[in-house]
Formats: structure tokens, sequence, C-alpha cells
């Protein structure tokens, strides 16, 4: 396995998500690739890109050629919804977690890493014409309820046979709407969400 030795050679450029997660997320990827198995990548929610980094990377090593988008509002958290509320949250308010598109390509930039497809919106203001067809791995880190269920919407008929997707804080007691919209759609869907980390992945 390649994770690992990545997560030895470079840094965690944000706070956002730790070794133990980042290792999760990549280790679903790379079972994918080194399967042999192609297809598009997409990242919604992106901030800074530590996360996309590192997904460049194993791409790279793997000679992966697909597209890889990421979407980010670049203005930080929406408001929170009644499903969002949680005692352990009050620091997720709406305008946190900024980060601008410059800063995303200046971080590649700096990486020597060729970047992806940038998208800048609102999940609920994008549509499925917006996200490419052949997904194969998709990483959702909407923090909330309606992002989360809004990206899952997005995807839902762009997955490939066996996709993966990784949501990011299901297991997190500050973001509780994650995980509930997350359940929903897999129930819909009759998969299961399994809890690793602060992660859920669901395989399709």
């Amino acid at each position: 396995m390649i994770t690992p030795t990545l997560l030895k050679q470079f840094p965690i450029i944000s706070d956002q998500v730790d070794a133990r997660e980042l290792s999760a997320i990549l280790t679903e990827l790379e079972k994918l690739l080194a399967q042999g198995k192609r297809g598009n990548i997409v990242e919604l929610g992106c901030y800074v890109g530590t996360t996309s980094l590192f997904i460049r990377r194993l791409m790279n090593e793997y000679k992966a050629m697909d597209e890889f988008h990421v979407y980010d509002s670049f203005e930080g958290l929406p408001e929170k919804t009644q499903q969002d509320m949680s005692v352990a949250g009050d620091q997720f308010v709406a305008g946190a977690l900024h980060a601008t598109r410059r800063a995303l390509l200046d971080n590649f930039k700096k990486a020597h890493l060729a970047a992806p497809f940038v998208h800048k919106g609102w999940f609920s203001d994008l549509s499925p014409s917006d996200l490419p067809d052949g997904i194969l791995f998709a990483f959702l880190d909407g923090d909330y309820y309606e992002s989360i269920r809004d990206s899952l919407k997005l995807i839902e008929n762009k997955l490939l046979p066996g996709a993966v997707i990784v949501v990011d804080d299901y297991a997190s007691e500050a973001l509780p709407g994650a995980a509930r919209a997350a359940d929903e759609w897999a129930n819909r869907k009759g998969c299961r969400v399994q809890s690793m980390a602060s992660l859920g992945i669901i395989r399709t």
C-alpha cells in the first residue's frame, strides 16, 4: 500500500482532517486503484485542498488519468438547520471554514501537482450536469445535513458499479446532520454505512 508512505512523506496542511481520517479516505481509494478499477473522482467540500492534494498524489502513483473534480462554495459554511443542532457544535457557524479558490490552487502549485477541475457554488445550486459521469470515488465533506443530502443527490446517478462514497464527520457529535443524511440515503438505496474513524463508508 502506498498510502502510509504518502502520509509520512507529505504534510497535512490544515487541522480539518487528521492522519487517521486521511489514511482511511486514501485507503478506500487505493483499494479501488490497486484492483485496476478506473473512473472519475469527486470531492464535494475541499476547503484549502488538504485531502485533494493527497488524492492527486495517489492518482499519480497509480497513473490514474481519470478526471478529478472538486467543489466548494468558497464562502464558508452555510446556515445550520434543525438537523444539525448539537451542543457540541457551537464553533460551526455561517461563514466559518472560509477558504478561497486561489488558496486551493496555490497549494497545488506549491506542491507541484496538477490542479483538479475546480467548481465554485453551493451544492444546492449545482445540478448533476455539473458533475462528471462515471464516478468511481466520492469524498463528501459538506459538514451539514442539507449539504450531504444534496451531494448524494448530485452523484447518485453518476456512480459506477462498485463505486465508494466516503462521508466526512459521519461519527461527529458536533455535526450530527452528516450521519442523518448518509443513513437516509443508504437506507433508500439498500446500502449500509460502515463507520471508520470519524467517517462513513458506503460501498455501492
